[in-house]
């Protein structure tokens, strides 16, 4: 039997064409994206549906609420598929594969995020390569995870960042093998797929505001800190900091204000501002401070999966204490 699987345009560069503005959505995508579907025939090419959001998404315009629109349109077509293909811009892909990981924790189908660097109907596209390869990835029932599949790589979507601008392989996983290798063949890494689990689907309203990023830096002070604090609505704090997670501990009033932070009970975690490695917040002094205070380790999770993480915990509900808790499991894949 044939596999189905669902196509959902959100929006992005592979569904827009040039105007003297630059690129922009182009009318009638998705009757374009169904011709050329049609013409990928062979083996491995499972049957196919399109839909598109009523508002396309660009990419770098991306708000929380709008993962809750993505994970809704699929849910909605959960048994109707065999898997799914969520067509996005590369800006912010990363942040949408991990939030969709967490909000569809236990997938039994595959989701594979892509999108492309050129229009689709642009000369030198990546979008029909990428496309093709998604919607393979998608019919293979072995695959019960988020991914990412771009530049002839399946990755896990928890994992990935977006490290190149304007290369065809924009993105990777430092800290994670990929899933696969697309070349004459695809080859699979069986080994390296979550196991099947247990459904934990959600679908939690956001607070856009709820999440901040405050990035470590020589200088820094403890007034940046108070600032961007200051809203009510911060309930996460993501520290960017040196190497394994150190911080300039000798500032005692910079590790005052994120103390302040922590008994007014906002979530606060630290993350490595190095692509590849770990937080290890008790290996230098620096580091330590923040383990004293009640900061959280982020082990080697990326900034997209932390944020994503947070705003999906934060939404959930629960005490602090269990919020801290479940930040620093593994829940699906996104750190070890």
């Amino acid at each position: 039997m044939t596999a189905k699987v669902l196509v959902l345009h959100t929006g992005g560069t592979i569904g827009m064409s040039g105007s003297p503005e630059g690129y922009r959505p182009m009318a009638g995508f998705g009757e374009v994206l169904r011709q050329t579907l049609r013409g990928c025939t062979g083996a491995g090419m499972p049957a196919f549906e399109v839909i598109e959001l009523d508002s396309l998404i660009d990419s770098a315009n991306l708000q929380p609420a709008n993962w809750v629109t993505i994970a809704e349109a699929l849910l909605m077509r959960w048994e109707a598929f065999d898997g799914f293909v969520v067509l996005h811009g590369t800006d912010t892909m990363a942040y949408t594969a991990s939030a969709l990981s967490f909000m569809l924790r236990g997938t039994d189908k595959p989701v594979i995020l892509t999108g492309s660097q050129i229009p689709l109907v642009a000369p030198r596209s990546d979008a029909a390569e990428n496309l093709q390869a998604a919607m393979m990835l998608a019919a293979r029932p072995s695959i019960r995870e988020v991914c990412i599949c771009f530049g002839r790589r399946l990755l896990r979507g928890n994992r990935a960042s977006k490290l190149r601008s304007t290369g065809f392989d924009a993105f990777d996983t430092p800290n994670y093998p990929w899933l696969a290798e697309i070349g004459i063949d695809v080859a699979l890494h069986p080994e390296r797929l979550l196991p099947a689990a247990p459904r934990a689907f959600c679908a939690p309203a956001f607070d856009a505001q709820a999440v901040a990023v405050l990035h470590i830096y020589p200088g820094i002070s403890a007034r940046i800190v108070d600032a961007v604090l200051d809203s009510p609505a911060v309930r996460g704090l993501i520290l960017r900091c040196y190497g394994v997670g150190n911080a300039p501990d000798a500032d005692a009033e910079l590790m005052a204000a994120l103390a302040r932070a922590v008994a007014r009970g906002i979530v606060v975690v630290n993350t490595t501002q190095c692509l590849d490695g770990s937080v290890a917040q008790g290996a230098y002094a620096t580091g330590a401070a923040l383990d004293r205070i009640g900061v959280v380790a982020g082990g080697n999770m990326t900034l997209e999966a932390a944020f994503a993480k947070l705003h999906v915990l934060l939404a959930s509900g629960g005490t602090v204490a269990e919020l801290r808790e479940r930040f620093a499991e593994s829940l699906c894949g996104e750190l070890d």
